[in-house]
């Protein structure tokens, strides 16, 4: 996809590979064709090639199907390289068989693998965004342990920085930015929300979540969104509460980070959670995380130390999620304490970081 549409490896590859362009590579990206832009153009040095693809669905053999079309297009287009970087199923597969002038193959997965992995055989490095997925790829296929690095996924640091309003007797802000899916644990964010309204002795918060809510964009569509919607206002008064559209641009997007003081991110999706760009990002942007205890966040987002951990897996999830907010609603100064040290730690996914630690992985491979 090309950046225009989010995604935290499409927006993560696209950025990544202006950075290796800065460094005297040559960079050639194949994304999706999209309404508007050239088939073909170089932008900051980087060329770019767009083909025609398929939109996502919620039927895993048509996605599966339209995934296989859509490597036979690319293997078709790939141009001559050392290395090639490939974000899709089937791709790796065809590469590693039929294909020699791509070099070697790097396979970056920003998903929990669901068997695919048994089929790479020819591959010379997987890149896993996290701990889990890296252990999940080694339990799969056990050879490509010695060619598993955890990279996690690169954050713009830089832009997501900026100047974030000082004001004790405004209104804490708890914010979520990210897909509007029923596997993102809002629904439990909205039961927590619930509980908070119900107290009396906190100072004034509101809560604002933003994405996309259609199908297409990974989100669980129009039913879910008004449900989520009618929850919110049961508990919640119209001004204490807002569900805003998607922001891609990227200076927007920053700003809606840096509106936000606990960003609460209570994902349920055991296996689909890998990372957590939302996360890292917010807490780049000066925001304390507050999140699920899934293993995925254990890379970056440390309990009372530059965040918070709560069990979403307990029979009183709601009532643990808000015990774990309201103190920090109340206490500005554990706010900033923990908001400095999540900015602080957070910086080794800064782009250039990244870039530079993707170069010496592929290093020796030339």
């Amino acid at each position: 996809m090309p950046p225009a549409a989010g995604g935290a490896t499409e927006k993560s590859w696209h950025g990544l590979a202006r950075e290796f362009v800065q460094r005297g590579h040559d960079v050639t990206v194949i994304s999706r064709s999209w309404p508007g832009w050239p088939e073909e153009e170089t932008i900051a040095g980087v060329r770019y090639v767009r083909l025609p693809g398929f939109d996502h669905t919620p039927r895993l053999r048509t996605n599966l199907w339209r995934d296989l079309r859509w490597s036979w297009r690319v293997w078709w287009r790939l141009p001559a390289a050392d290395v090639t970087i490939v974000n899709c199923i089937a791709l790796p597969v065809l590469l590693g068989w039929i294909r020699k002038r791509a070099g070697r193959i790097a396979v970056m997965t920003g998903r929990t693998p669901k068997g695919q992995y048994h089929l790479y055989r020819r591959i010379d490095h997987v890149l896993a965004v996290s701990s889990p997925v890296a252990d999940a790829i080694r339990r799969e296929n056990p050879t490509l342990a010695q060619r598993s690095v955890i990279v996690g996924y690169p954050i713009a640091c830089a832009q997501l920085d900026g100047t974030r309003p000082v004001d004790d007797t405004a209104p804490v802000t708890l914010g979520y930015v990210g897909r509007l899916h029923k596997e993102k644990g809002l629904e439990l964010l909205a039961a927590a929300a619930a509980l908070l309204a119900q107290r009396s002795d906190l100072p004034p918060w509101r809560l604002v979540l933003s994405g996309p809510s259609d199908v297409a964009r990974g989100g669980s569509g129009p039913e879910f969104l008004a449900k989520l919607q009618s929850q919110l206002s049961r508990a919640l008064p119209a001004d204490r509460f807002a569900i805003l559209p998607a922001a891609f641009d990227p200076a927007a997007l920053a700003q809606r980070y840096r509106e936000i003081d606990l960003f609460c991110y209570p994902s349920l999706a055991e296996h689909g959670e890998t990372f957590g760009v939302a996360v890292a990002e917010a807490m780049a942007a000066g925001a304390v995380p507050v999140v699920s205890a899934l293993s995925c966040f254990e890379d970056f987002v440390q309990h009372r130390r530059n965040g918070i951990v709560f069990d979403h897996r307990a029979p009183d999830a709601p009532q643990r999620f808000a015990d774990a907010l309201a103190p920090l609603i109340t206490d500005s100064t554990r706010r900033r304490s923990l908001a400095g040290k999540a900015k602080t730690e957070v910086q080794r996914y800064d782009f250039p970081r990244l870039a530079d630690r993707l170069l010496d992985v592929f290093s020796p491979l030339k």
